[in-house]
């Protein structure tokens, strides 16, 4: 049938429809495509690889049980992904799930499993765990994390070879310290294929210890792990307070790093912070090189944003670029987070991107950054509102507009910046800590019993903020 897979597709949609929430379904599958079925593959087109990779992550078991019911369980899915000016067809082709058959509820679970530890295989044969989409090209570089980033190629050129072992890099979430891990290991693989190397939690890893315990097993756990060539165990400010977790860690890094074997080891808190971690093995972190990695500054915002912009083939305006750069500062998860929604938001109402919708949905991701004000900037608004010369409120004038427009400047000056009461007093009309504590009590009290003050003050603040 010329328009069988229309119609099977049709089908699916009906079922999905059903599965998840109404936004969803008009967001991710709605804008699918079918193009054929053939030969028990179905192929579809998808907007981007940006669509492709958060439907394999998030909905693949919907995938897989609709298209299994519609078509049969031997269907294989595959993906054609729209690519402006990258390629000469304008499409690139992606399998799902590695192009296999869509995975089973089985081996969907077990992808998420650490490997097992008893299980002695040859380097070519041991699953690393390591994620192919994180490597050193897409790893963007500033001053936050040049230090790590450096180390790290070095590590990956001469594992077990070089100083920096451990390497041990710290940080808070989402500055990359996972990403370069999975980068170490993977470059590894490609120069040295003769060698194991194993990415693993330090949740995971303990999980994998309480049941060799559960079991009787540890001996098979000593013996797998002892015989890593490069370890690569994140977060390990999980095994906080798990001293027999800790002490079996302890005797495979020694054991790993008397025979030369490369450690990474990736943690929130650099070692003399982790409190609950066995002294003799805060000292062994130490052993090779410590590195940092800070939150990114706004030039590397800017660098991994238009990475993924043009990766997305998204079409923003410089002003909502420059402004998500700015505001969004704390990780690169959070502009991640930002992208999709700004994108599921475009899609579902059919607009275009704008700085409306970036204001919209950045405050419901993270917390905008306050304008940082300056109490000449908040003396300025105030004068200004009630038609006064700035240098009245300087003098020692005692007339009531005067006064209430110096008492208000101080009580904003406190509430809308860092400086102490001292500091305002200097300021604002060369008065003392007690003049301006008093002038701020004032306001306040103000505000709570008149009206018509309160919403004068709310005027001068929403001035404040433009």
């Amino acid at each position: 049938m010329q328009n069988n897979h229309n119609i099977l597709w049709s089908k699916c949609l009906d079922i999905i429809k059903d599965i998840v929430p109404e936004s969803a379904y008009a967001t991710w599958f709605v804008p699918i495509v079918p193009l054929s079925y053939d030969d028990n593959k179905f192929t579809v087109q998808v907007p981007s690889s940006f669509f492709y990779e958060f439907l394999e992550a998030k909905y693949v078991d919907v995938l897989r049980v609709t298209i299994h019911r519609v078509m049969g369980p031997d269907t294989l899915l595959c993906y054609r992904v729209k690519v402006v000016d990258k390629t000469p067809g304008g499409t690139v082709d992606y399998p799902a799930a590695n192009g296999t058959a869509l995975p089973s509820a089985k081996t969907s679970k077990e992808l998420t499993k650490a490997p097992n530890p008893f299980a002695q295989s040859a380097p070519q044969d041991l699953d690393p765990q390591l994620n192919p989409k994180y490597s050193f090209d897409n790893f963007y570089e500033g001053v936050s994390n040049r230090l790590a980033r450096t180390a790290a190629e070095e590590v990956a050129k001469n594992p077990g070879k070089t100083t920096y072992n451990p390497l041990f890099l710290y940080g808070p979430s989402g500055v990359g310290k996972t990403h370069l891990c999975h980068a170490i290991g993977g470059r590894i693989r490609e120069l040295c294929p003769e060698k194991k190397v194993l990415y693993v939690s330090s949740h995971l890893f303990r999980i994998q210890y309480t049941d060799a315990i559960r079991k009787n097993t540890t001996n098979d756990f000593l013996n797998f792990y002892q015989n890593i060539d490069v370890l690569l165990l994140d977060d390990i400010q999980e095994l906080i307070g798990m001293e027999k977790t800790q002490n079996t860690f302890f005797h495979i890094f020694n054991h790993l790093h008397q025979l030369g074997k490369q450690l990474v080891l990736t943690s929130d808190k650099a070692p003399a912070d982790l409190q609950g971690i066995e002294e003799r093995l805060i000292t062994r972190m130490k052993w090779g090189l410590t590195a940092e990695m800070k939150r990114p500054d706004v030039e590397l915002r800017k660098k991994i944003l238009l990475h993924k912009i043009r990766q997305e083939s998204i079409h923003m305006p410089d002003e909502v670029f420059h402004f998500i750069a700015e505001n969004v500062s704390d990780n690169v998860r959070d502009l991640e987070g930002v992208l999709v929604s700004l994108m599921a938001h475009a899609v579902i109402n059919n607009r275009e991107i704008d700085m409306s919708l970036a204001r919209r949905v950045i405050s419901q991701n993270v917390k905008l950054e306050k304008k940082q004000l300056s109490i000449q900037q908040i003396q300025e608004v105030v004068c200004d509102y009630f038609n006064l010369e700035i240098s009245l409120i300087q003098t020692n004038s005692r007339k009531r507009e005067i006064v209430q427009a110096r008492q208000i400047a101080m009580y904003l000056a406190k509430k809308y910046t860092d400086c102490s009461f001292s500091h305002i007093g200097k300021i604002v009309g060369k008065k003392d800590h007690a003049t301006v504590l008093h002038a701020c009590k004032t306001i306040k009290d103000q505000i709570e019993i008149n009206k018509s003050f309160r919403s004068s003050v709310e005027e001068i603040e929403s001035l404040l903020k433009k």
